[in-house]
C-alpha cells in the first residue's frame, strides 16, 4: 500500500511540474503575446528578472556606487512625438531605475558585492524601491529616506526602432552632498571599484573621486559643456558616448571612428587618465595615457533582436567594474569586450534592470574569451584633406542657406546689369540666320501629306516663343523694335519647328507601317485549335495469365 501511495506522489509531482513548465513556455511564445496585445494588455515578454537571492554578508563591500535612485515610467510607442505632436501609446511600464541604482544592480547581478550611497523619498516609491534593494542583497547602510522630497522619476519613451527619449525629475537625488562621503569612509577603504554619475550634485562626486584609492569610473552623463576640469582628472577612466564626448570636446557630432579618436585625444588633454566612448553599434574606442599612440576600436557584440536601447549604458558600466574587480591582469581591451556582450544582452530584452544579465549568463569566462579588437590607423594626408575639405563645404552650405532668406529682396538689381551693354547684339544676330536657314528643306522630303501635319505646331506658337509676322520666302525675318532676347529667339524658332516636324512625320510613318504588317500577319494566322485535332487512341486489353 505504501509502494502504491509513494508511485502516486511521484506521478502527481511530475504531473505537476511538466504543467508548469508548459504554463511558461506557452506564456513566453508569440501566439500568447500576440494575443494579450490585441486585447491592449502588456505582451510580457521573457526577462532575466531573477528570484530574490538572500542578504549578503560574506566579507567586505567590492563595488561602490555613488549615485542617483529614479523610478522609471517606460511607455513604448510607434513613433517618437514632435513638438507639439500627440500620439497614443501601446502600453507602460514601471520599473526601478536610476544611473547609479542600475550600474549597482548590474554589477551585483553578475556576482559582485555592492553597496550603494545615494538618497530616496520617504514616499511610497521610496518604500518600495528600499525594501527591493534589500531583497536583490545590495548593501542599503548608506540609503536614507527624506522627508517632505519625494523619490526621483524617469519618463523613458521608447519607439520601434528601440530609440528612446528620457526626462529626468531627479527629487531626492540632489539632497546628496559631500557629507554623504564623509560618513561612508569605511566603504571607500574597503571598496575596489567605485562608479560615479553625473545626475547628483557635482561638488558631492568630486569629493568622492578625491577621497577614493582604487580604480574609479566616471560616467559623464548627463553631459555639461563647461564641465570642470578637475573632474575629469580625478578619475581613473572617463566613459561616455559619442553624443556626451562631443559635447565635451565642442564638436557637432561623432559619427565615424576617427572622430571618436580625435575626440578621445582631446579629452586626455584635458586631464583624462583613460577615455572610453562608447557608439552604440560601432561598438567602443578605448584611449590611455599610457599609450596614447594606439586608439583601440572594440566592436559591438551581435544583437539578435532589438528590444530596448534603456539601460544599455548602465550594463557596461556596471559589466566594466565586475570584470575590472575579478580579472585585474587582464588587459583593459579584455574588459571593455566582456562589457560588450552584457550591453548587447541588456538591448535584447524590455526594461531597464530587469534586462541586465545574470550570472549564469554572462559567467566569468567573458574575459577569457580571446577579445575581438583593432587599432585605429591614424589618417593620412589625403583623408585629413577630404575630411577638411568635406567640412568647409557643410560649413559653406549652412552660411549660404542662412544668407539666402534676406538676400532675396536685391535680386532683380543682379538681373538688371546686362542693359548697359548693347553694343554685341548686331554680332548675335548677324551670326545665327545661316544656321537656322540651312535646316529649312527638310520638309521637303516628305513624299505625301500626312494628317498629322494638320496639327504641326506652326498653328500654335511654342512654348517660350513670340507671334511674329511670317514671310513666304524667309522664315528667319526678324520683327522692328525687338529687343537682343527676342531675336535670338526668333531666329532660332524655325530650325526647331522643322526638327520637330520631322520626327513628327518619321513616328507617324513607322507607326503607320507596323500596324499595317500586324494586320497581315494576322490575317495569315490559323488557330491552334484547327490545326491540332485530338486524336483517339485505342487501347488493347492484355488477358491476364492465370496463375495456379
Amino acid at each position: 500500500m505504501q509502494s502504491v501511495l509513494k508511485l502516486t506522489k511521484i506521478r502527481y509531482h511530475n504531473t505537476v511540474v511538466s504543467f508548469r513548465s508548459w504554463w511558461l513556455r506557452f506564456k513566453s511564445s508569440a501566439l500568447h503575446q500576440m494575443s494579450r496585445t490585441r486585447k491592449g494588455a502588456h505582451p510580457q515578454p521573457q526577462t532575466t528578472e531573477q528570484p530574490p537571492p538572500p542578504p549578503k554578508d560574506n566579507g567586505p563591500i567590492e563595488v561602490l556606487v555613488f549615485g542617483s535612485i529614479n523610478m522609471d515610467y517606460i511607455t513604448y510607442l510607434n513613433e517618437l512625438p514632435k513638438p507639439g505632436e500627440t500620439l497614443q501609446a501601446m502600453y507602460r511600464e514601471q520599473c526601478f531605475g536610476g544611473k547609479g541604482a542600475n550600474q549597482c544592480m548590474a554589477a551585483a547581478k553578475l556576482g559582485a558585492n555592492c553597496a550603494l550611497i545615494a538618497k530616496l523619498g520617504q514616499d511610497d516609491l521610496g518604500s518600495i524601491y528600499y525594501e527591493y534593494l534589500q531583497q536583490m542583497g545590495i548593501n542599503t547602510d548608506y540609503v536614507e529616506q527624506l522627508e517632505g522630497v519625494e523619490t526621483g522619476i524617469a519618463q523613458i519613451n521608447v519607439d520601434d526602432n528601440a530609440e528612446n527619449t528620457i526626462v529626468v525629475l531627479p527629487g531626492a537625488n540632489q539632497r546628496l552632498n559631500s557629507k554623504d562621503v564623509s560618513a561612508a569612509k569605511k566603504l571607500f577603504k574597503t571598496a575596489k571599484v567605485l562608479l560615479c554619475q553625473l545626475e547628483t550634485n557635482h561638488k558631492a562626486v568630486l569629493c568622492a573621486l578625491k577621497l577614493f584609492k582604487g580604480v574609479s569610473i566616471l560616467n559623464a552623463a548627463p553631459a555639461m559643456k563647461d564641465m570642470p576640469p578637475e573632474l575629469i582628472q580625478a578619475a581613473s577612466i572617463l566613459c561616455v558616448n559619442e553624443v556626451e564626448a562631443a559635447q565635451l570636446t565642442d564638436r557637432e557630432d561623432i559619427k565615424t571612428l576617427q572622430d571618436a579618436k580625435a575626440a578621445a585625444g582631446e579629452l586626455l588633454e584635458k586631464g583624462a587618465q583613460s577615455v572610453i566612448i562608447t557608439m552604440g553599434a560601432l561598438g567602443a574606442v578605448h584611449l590611455s595615457q599610457s599609450d596614447p599612440k594606439y586608439c583601440i576600436h572594440c566592436p559591438a557584440a551581435p544583437v539578435r533582436y532589438l528590444a530596448d536601447t534603456s539601460g544599455a549604458g548602465d550594463a557596461f558600466l556596471g559589466s566594466l567594474a565586475y570584470h575590472i574587480l575579478r580579472f585585474p591582469n587582464l588587459n583593459p581591451e579584455s574588459h571593455i569586450y566582456a562589457a560588450n556582450i552584457c550591453a548587447a544582452y541588456s538591448v535584447g530584452h524590455r526594461g531597464t534592470q530587469p534586462s541586465f544579465p545574470g550570472s549564469e549568463i554572462a559567467q566569468d569566462d567573458l574575459c577569457h574569451i580571446y577579445p575581438n579588437f583593432c587599432v585605429i590607423p591614424e589618417e593620412t594626408e589625403e583623408e585629413a584633406t577630404l575630411r577638411k575639405k568635406q567640412e568647409t563645404e557643410a560649413a559653406k552650405a549652412k552660411e549660404t542657406e542662412t544668407a539666402a532668406k534676406p538676400e532675396a529682396a536685391p535680386a532683380p538689381v543682379a538681373a538688371a546689369t546686362p542693359e548697359p551693354e548693347p553694343t554685341p547684339a548686331p554680332v548675335a544676330v548677324a551670326e545665327e540666320p545661316p544656321t537656322a536657314a540651312a535646316p529649312v528643306p527638310a520638309p521637303a522630303l516628305v513624299p505625301t501629306p500626312n494628317p498629322i501635319l494638320a496639327a504641326s505646331p506652326e498653328q500654335a506658337p511654342m512654348r517660350g516663343s513670340i507671334a511674329t509676322p511670317r514671310t513666304s520666302s524667309n522664315q528667319t525675318a526678324q520683327p522692328k523694335r525687338v529687343s537682343l532676347d527676342t531675336r535670338e529667339v526668333a531666329a532660332t524658332m524655325p530650325a526647331a519647328r522643322v526638327a520637330q516636324r520631322a520626327t513628327e512625320v518619321a513616328a507617324a510613318m513607322v507607326s503607320s507601317q507596323a500596324t499595317q504588317r500586324t494586320k497581315e500577319v494576322t490575317a495569315h494566322v490559323v488557330p491552334g485549335r484547327i490545326m491540332h485535332k485530338p486524336r483517339k487512341v485505342q487501347v488493347q486489353k492484355r488477358p491476364i495469365p492465370n496463375r495456379k
